[in-house]
């Protein structure tokens, strides 16, 4: 099941960021994924939103495959797809 328009608008509003990098790559990840996007990707995304600008910045960059705060959650396979969609170029 995908996610509808109104939750999608809302990780949309929740991924403009303060670091610039973090904006560019997000959008992205919309433009090619957001129509596709389902309810647990939509957890996955909160949980990845709801990280400190720097701390998202490693993930997303690959500086870091994990950070502290998610560290269960990082280890299941939603995490893990996402997290490469989010890191294709």
């Amino acid at each position: 099941m995908t996610l509808g328009n109104a939750e999608l608008y809302r990780l949309k509003c929740d991924a403009r960021r303060g670091l610039l990098e973090n904006d560019l790559i997000l959008r992205r990840f919309f433009d090619r994924y957001g129509n596709q996007l389902s309810a647990e990707d939509g957890k996955v995304l909160g949980q990845l939103l709801s990280l400190e600008d720097n701390d998202l910045m490693d993930l997303l960059i690959g500086r870091k495959d994990s950070v502290d705060s998610l560290k269960d959650f990082a280890r299941t396979d939603a995490f893990k797809r996402l997290l490469l969609q989010l890191r294709e170029k």
